[in-house]
C-alpha cells in the first residue's frame, strides 16, 4: 500500500511539473484589442472574424508609424471614424470603447495571459455574449495570431519575446 501511495505521489508531482504553462507578461504599457461577438452562433462568430479580417489591414496601416504607447493611443483615437466605418458595413449594433477594459485569462500556444483590466480598444458586437478574439496593438503583436499555423510553441514564445525586447 505504501508503494502505491509513493508512486501516486511521484506521478502527481511529475504531472504538476510537466504541465506548467509558461507565462509571458505583456508590457504594462501595452494596448490590447478585443472583438466580442454578438453570440456563439456560427453566423455571429463568422461576422466577428470577418470584421477582424477587415480591421487588421486598416489598423496595420494607421499604426505603421507608431513607435510608442502614447503615439499608438493618439493614432487610434484620431482614426476612430475609420474603424467605425469598417464595422458599420456589417449592419450590426456595436459599441466601441477605448479605455481600461476587462480581459479574461487566455492560454495561447502554451503561454498564459492573466485576466485583468487593460488599456485597450474593445469592440462589442450586438449583445456581446459570444466568444472573443484579442491581440495586442502596441507593441504590434496582432500579426502573430494571423500566422499562428506557422509557429510551434517554442518558436512562438521566442518570437514573442524578441518583439517585446525591441519595444523596451
Amino acid at each position: 500500500m505504501k508503494k502505491i501511495i509513493v508512486i501516486l505521489f511521484v506521478i502527481t508531482i511529475l504531472l504538476c511539473l510537466t504541465n506548467n504553462k509558461q507565462e509571458v507578461l505583456i508590457p504594462s504599457d501595452a494596448i490590447r484589442f478585443r472583438i466580442i461577438a454578438n453570440s456563439n452562433s456560427i453566423k455571429d462568430q463568422q461576422e466577428k472574424l470577418e470584421i477582424k479580417e477587415e480591421l487588421e489591414p486598416v489598423l496595420a496601416s494607421i499604426l505603421s508609424n507608431s513607435s510608442n504607447h502614447n503615439n499608438t493611443k493618439e493614432t487610434i483615437m484620431d482614426n476612430m471614424d475609420n474603424i467605425k466605418r469598417v464595422i458599420e458595413k456589417h449592419n450590426i449594433n456595436y459599441e466601441i470603447n477605448y479605455g481600461n477594459n476587462y480581459f479574461p485569462e487566455k492560454t495561447y500556444k502554451g503561454v498564459r495571459y492573466p485576466e485583468g483590466n487593460y488599456e485597450s480598444l474593445v469592440i462589442t458586437l450586438g449583445e456581446g455574449i459570444g466568444e472573443n478574439w484579442w491581440c495586442v496593438l502596441f507593441p504590434p503583436l496582432c500579426l502573430l495570431e494571423a500566422s499562428e499555423a506557422n509557429y510551434d510553441e517554442v518558436t512562438y514564445t521566442t518570437y514573442f519575446q524578441e518583439i517585446l525586447d525591441n519595444f523596451k
